[in-house]
């Protein structure tokens, strides 16, 4: 099941928005999707026509990650952060900045990952600096953006069940 429908986005805070989105696949295998670059680079390709071009992720406290994109008209788009708490298989949170911000400041993102009967529920709330910042981010279509990306990851995920 792909598409909008199968991810939830709700704003629990006028800083905050939360999107959830079910896997059919087991905690540890979305959690290691999500942090090994050479997981990610399997899936994490961003728009259609676009490509990853850098993927890092040291996966420990203190620890950064960075990706890249580029786009079939040479367009490149990058971020990257650093990680305040990782906890294998269920809890990421680390800072997030885009290189050409459309919102203004640093944004917090917390990953958690919960397990029920083989499925997991990937939980991200992403914490602004302001409502301004927030509402900025909801306006550039990045639900329609982290839908998109999750149901690549699905795909990937599914891949990895039937080995």
């Amino acid at each position: 099941m792909l598409g909008t429908a199968t991810l939830k986005v709700t704003m629990p805070s006028d800083r905050e928005v939360q999107m959830t989105r079910v896997f059919d696949a087991p905690r540890h295998l979305v959690f290691d999707a999500l942090t090994k670059p050479e997981l990610l680079k399997r899936w994490f390709h961003g728009p259609p026509g676009w490509e990853l071009v850098e993927c890092e992720f040291d996966a420990r406290v203190g620890g950064a990650y960075r990706y890249a994109w580029r786009g079939p008209d040479g367009v490149q788009m990058g971020l990257g952060g650093t990680l305040r708490e990782i906890k294998a298989p269920e809890r990421i949170v680390s800072t997030e900045k885009y290189d050409q911000s459309w919102y203004p400041g640093e944004a917090i993102g917390t990953i958690e990952l919960a397990e029920k009967s083989g499925k997991t529920t990937l939980t991200m709330t992403v914490r602004y600096d302001s409502r301004e910042a927030r509402d900025v981010a909801l306006k550039s279509g990045m639900d329609q953006g982290a839908s998109a990306g999750y149901d690549s990851l699905a795909l990937f995920l599914e891949s990895q069940e039937s080995k």
